[in-house]
């Protein structure tokens, strides 16, 4: 079962990208990078990946959806192991308030969901 990952070109994207990485190794798993947006190109990244030793797979981005269904979609679709995200840092205050995409993986994704921060 493979290991799902959200993708953007922001830190908390390559951050997810690196988690899921580590734990696609862990499970001997394959990852599925699913970029938010179709400027998101992992392909900088994905040494990440290959340093890690783990099988990846590039989905498209979503196109007519919010990429949180997109994500989550997917995940269902291959069964996945997990969900990896990545999360911005917050104020105080904005962390009462998580991302809408965010939340709504964390809350109605089927397989469990790792939310990851950028260092």
């Amino acid at each position: 079962m493979p290991v799902v990952v959200g993708f953007s070109t922001k830190p908390e994207g390559i951050a997810a990208l690196k988690v899921a990485a580590d734990e696609a190794r862990l499970r001997q798993a394959r990852v599925l990078v699913v970029p938010n947006t179709e400027a998101d190109d992992p392909g900088p990244h994905i040494d990440a990946l290959t340093e890690a030793g783990v099988e990846w797979e590039l989905r498209p981005a979503p196109v007519t959806r919010e990429i949180a269904e997109h994500l989550m979609e997917i995940a269902d679709e291959v069964e996945a192991e997990m969900i990896v995200i990545g999360l911005r840092r917050r104020s105080p205050t904005g962390k009462l308030l998580l991302g809408m995409n965010a939340q709504r993986v964390l809350l109605d994704a089927g397989p469990p969901v790792l939310a990851v921060k950028a260092d």
